[in-house]
């Protein structure tokens, strides 16, 4: 369903394991970092209104996801570290090349952003199945359902706002890149590395 085209390796769960509070320190970042991507797309490209308000319901829900996540970390008698950069991301924004239009600027940050839903997706649904931890399996499950609901929601978009035989080929094209990406990542206890 999700169209990716490397699996993430699941050993990648036994090197979560073995440090959860890294994980969820890296994960909180991820829900605030896709609620600062909805607030741009909103900024950028104020004119689409439909854009704005699945923008503004997504920034609500993934900073809702990052007060469920700093909430666990706070249980487990931690604080929320500091950021991380994100390999994966900074490898995975250097595809598409810089400059066009402007549609063709938002068509790649759509795609960026369904494609980094749709790894996010995939890893908490690895989670959910893999994690002796039930209280996070349990809750990767049900953050699995709302990823792969914002993955689908960005490539509509990318439809509607593109011609859609070059968003679907610039789709798959991203989607190899990112297979290959995916080969060298799998070895940290990151949500996207």
């Amino acid at each position: 369903m999700l169209g990716l085209k490397l699996p993430t390796d699941p050993r990648w769960v036994n090197i979560v394991e073995k440090n959860i509070e890294e994980i969820l320190t890296d994960h909180a970042y991820c829900e605030q970092k896709a609620a600062s991507t909805a607030i741009s797309l909103i900024i950028g490209f104020p004119e689409k209104s439909e854009l704005v308000k699945e923008m503004t319901a997504l920034a609500r829900e993934e900073m809702g996801h990052f007060h469920m996540v700093h909430d666990r970390i706070l249980k487990r008698g931690w604080v929320l570290g500091r950021e991380r950069k994100d390999e994966y991301v900074i490898e995975l924004m250097k595809f598409f090349p810089k400059g066009g239009s402007r549609d063709t600027h938002l068509v790649h940050k759509l795609l960026y952003a369904a494609l980094i839903e749709a790894r996010s997706c995939e890893r908490f649904r690895l989670l959910s199945e893999e994690i002796n931890d039930e209280e996070l399996s349990e809750f990767y499950r049900n953050l699995m359902v709302s990823e792969a609901n914002h993955y689908t929601m960005f490539l509509k978009f990318a439809r509607k706002y593109g011609n859609k035989e070059e968003v679907d080929k610039k789709w798959q094209d991203l989607l190899d890149y990112e297979a290959e990406l995916m080969k060298n990542l799998g070895k940290k206890e990151t949500m996207h590395g």
